[in-house]
């Protein structure tokens, strides 16, 4: 492990606004702000430039910024606390463990900014809009929350559209070249660093955002797989 790394690891050990691997918390995130504002979430953040941009927007929100690679999460932590940012923090955790961390209806809103899109087909149930995850969400979640996905990613685009027909999910915006609209909202126009690298060499910014029905959702996992298969060997 690099020194840099080593040092940013040590120094979020002492930051008031990093939760590592938190036990107890989930219920109490209310307590850390002092106040009872909505809650939001960024999933997978990386550097955390949506949780630094959404919190210094919007400063009656709470927003927590979620990612496993702690040295990334030091640089939007290190930000927050110099910029006085009482309204954000960060969780160090894996996705898939984050019921952990959460009660029911604690979270109002989801962001997932340019994650992985795990293009192997063989990995999609790993991508963040797989319906295993979106269980997941569903249980964090108010009743009409709202998910927001920005990618550079046609594949995973697509794929979430698939899974938000498939699974009847409410979709409320959607539009697969986001800077090319007239009128963009603030929230919209915060940049990422993996962004700016347009690794998916698209050219294009892919924007969805849906909401989670009260009910659980069915078990329609194999035809989505079913549908990623056909479509891959389809373009193959």
């Amino acid at each position: 492990m690099g020194q840099k790394k080593l040092i940013r690891f040590e120094a979020i050990k002492s930051f008031s606004n990093v939760f590592q691997y938190p036990e107890g918390m989930a219920g109490k995130w209310s307590m850390h702000f002092g106040n009872t504002n909505p809650l939001i979430l960024e999933l997978a953040c990386g550097k955390g430039e949506y949780t630094v941009g959404l919190s210094a927007l919007h400063p009656n929100q709470n927003f927590i910024g979620i990612d496993v690679k702690g040295n990334r999460i030091y640089i939007g932590a290190k930000k927050c606390l110099e910029n006085r940012q009482t309204n954000a923090a960060f969780l160090r955790t894996k996705i898939d463990q984050i019921t952990n961390y959460f009660a029911p209806a604690e979270v109002s809103e989801i962001w997932i900014t340019f994650p992985d899109p795990q293009l192997r087909r063989s990995r999609h149930t790993k991508r963040l809009t797989h319906p295993k995850f979106l269980r997941k969400y569903q249980q964090l979640l108010k009743p009409g929350g709202l998910i927001h996905l920005k990618t550079d990613s046609p594949v995973l685009f697509q794929f979430t559209l698939w899974a938000i027909e498939l699974y009847g999910l409410e979709l409320v915006n959607k539009t697969d070249d986001l800077y090319a609209l007239p009128d963009i909202s603030p929230e919209l126009k915060i940049k990422t660093h993996y962004e700016g690298l347009d690794i998916a060499q698209s050219n294009r910014i892919h924007y969805l955002a849906f909401r989670l029905p009260a009910t659980m959702l069915p078990d329609f996992d194999e035809k989505l797989h079913d549908l990623v298969f056909e479509h891959e060997k389809a373009t193959d």
